[in-house]
């Protein structure tokens, strides 16, 4: 096993961190900017309003990106014990 291996294998794994939770990142993300909005033109200066409808966001984003996801985690697992004979030997 070489250094050039253990650097495909970190690099692969942060990436499919940075794919499993971009889509909830950006969704909550998007939900905090249109709550930001609503806040700054109503002039509603709460500062946990912004929670439920982010947790809310996340959740249906769970439901709904959740087989992609797991998929994507299961492949990159499968991946990892497939090679573990040439990563650990």
């Amino acid at each position: 096993m070489d250094s050039n291996m253990v650097i495909s294998f970190a690099k692969e794994g942060i990436y499919t961190v940075l794919l499993i939770s971009g889509p909830l990142l950006i969704l909550a993300l998007a939900i905090g900017l249109i709550v930001s909005i609503f806040q700054a033109t109503t002039q509603i200066q709460e500062q946990t309003l912004a929670f439920i409808p982010k947790i809310v966001a996340v959740m249906i984003g769970l439901i709904v990106f959740g087989p992609w996801m797991l998929t994507n985690m299961v492949e990159f697992t499968a991946n990892i014990f497939n090679n573990l004979n040439v990563l650990v030997g």
